[in-house]
């Protein structure tokens, strides 16, 4: 009895390693030739983009920080 699930144990565990392999050999497939990948130019334009909008909204984020700080301030000013 236990050998019989043992061996069953086996098989289903080699199953698994099996459909492991598959799915990192056709992973790989796809990302070397089923996927389009930007050219350089693209990606440094699209990069560019990216630092732009970032900066953009950090100089945003800053506005809106300083004006509840200063709103803050009026408030608790009044207060104490």
């Amino acid at each position: 009895m236990g050998v019989r699930i043992s061996l069953l144990l086996l098989i289903k565990e080699k199953k698994a390693v099996m459909k492991l392999i598959n799915y990192i050999k056709e992973s790989y497939k796809e990302l070397v030739q089923k996927v389009a990948w930007p050219s350089m130019k693209s990606l440094q334009s699209s990069t560019i983009v990216v630092m732009v909008a970032s900066i953009i909204i950090a100089l945003g984020i800053e506005v809106i920080d300083l004006a509840f700080e200063n709103l803050m301030k009026a408030i608790y000013s009044l207060l104490y």
